[in-house]
């Protein structure tokens, strides 16, 4: 009897350290964060009670929102009547003139076309033998203003004690704005959605951050961010990596770290890119 006990223990306690970061991530966006639920009604009877008391604040308050949006717009959009370089065209592609990186500056040397611009990317990700997967990101740029961006991911862990793997499929669906469109810099923000595969079937409303730095002849450096919440759970990315680039594709070298639930995943990426 205390044989079988001990062999069901040693189970038990194996089985659990070789818990799947993937499993656990899937069953916590099903079951969600019921405490968030509850946190949030209890604020959202406490924000009615005060609400009463402060109508008296309300024009004030309108004032400060009407300044609050007026600096918003100028800060996530730009003034397109006094900032130039929101006018800088697209270019080929990064270094397609040997010093130019998504945008170059305007020359009346130069005659520029309407580009319009397909971005491909994929990118192996490895975290260790038994916790790996792939990142596909592909950019529509219809012209230089805005475009469409979605990513991929697939991430595969093998169980130790049967060998077998799960997956999870992630993907991000969002439209990017370059607030910023120098030569040799953009920087901008993303706005969109958040959706996990699989069995868990959610979705949610996401938001972001990236940058592109083109330093050096031929290399770049880019990083972006992406937060989202599915179920009132997390389902972050942050992703940075160099690119070597040679005419109109590259190769990179980089590092991806997901939070998905209360898993985190860290991964050294390498891959390749192409531009159309």
């Amino acid at each position: 009897m205390k044989n079988t006990l001990f062999v069901l223990f040693t189970i038990l306690t194996l089985n659990s350290s070789f818990s799947q970061k993937i499993d656990k991530s899937k069953n916590e966006l099903k079951s969600g964060n019921s405490s968030h639920s509850s946190s949030s009604n209890n604020s959202s009877s406490s924000s009615g009670s005060s609400r009463s008391s402060s109508s008296n604040d309300f024009g004030l308050a309108s004032l400060f929102v009407e300044g609050l949006l007026y600096v918003s717009f100028y800060s996530t959009i730009g003034d397109y009547r006094s900032e130039n370089h929101l006018y800088n065209p697209l270019s080929k592609y990064p270094y397609f003139d040997g010093e130019s990186g998504n945008f170059q500056k305007e020359n009346d040397s130069i005659q520029y076309e309407n580009l319009m611009r397909f971005d491909v990317e994929n990118h192996f990700l490895y975290s260790n033998n038994n916790l790996f997967g792939n990142h596909l990101k592909a950019k529509f740029r219809p012209f230089q203003y805005f475009y469409v961006q979605a990513n991929y991911r697939e991430l595969l862990e093998k169980n130790m004690l049967t060998n077998r793997f799960s997956n999870l499929s992630l993907f991000q669906f969002n439209v990017a704005y370059d607030r910023i469109r120098f030569k040799k810099f953009n920087l901008g923000w993303t706005l969109g959605a958040t959706y996990v595969g699989n069995d868990v079937q959610k979705a949610g409303f996401s938001y972001g951050l990236h940058t592109d730095v083109f330093a050096i002849k031929n290399i770049s450096f880019n990083s972006a961010m992406i937060w989202s919440k599915i179920n009132g759970l997390p389902v972050n990315s942050f992703e940075i990596r160099g690119k070597y680039h040679k005419k109109n594709y590259f190769f990179s070298l980089g590092y991806e770290h997901l939070k998905i639930a209360s898993p985190n995943y860290n991964f050294t990426t390498i891959g390749t890119g192409i531009y159309f």
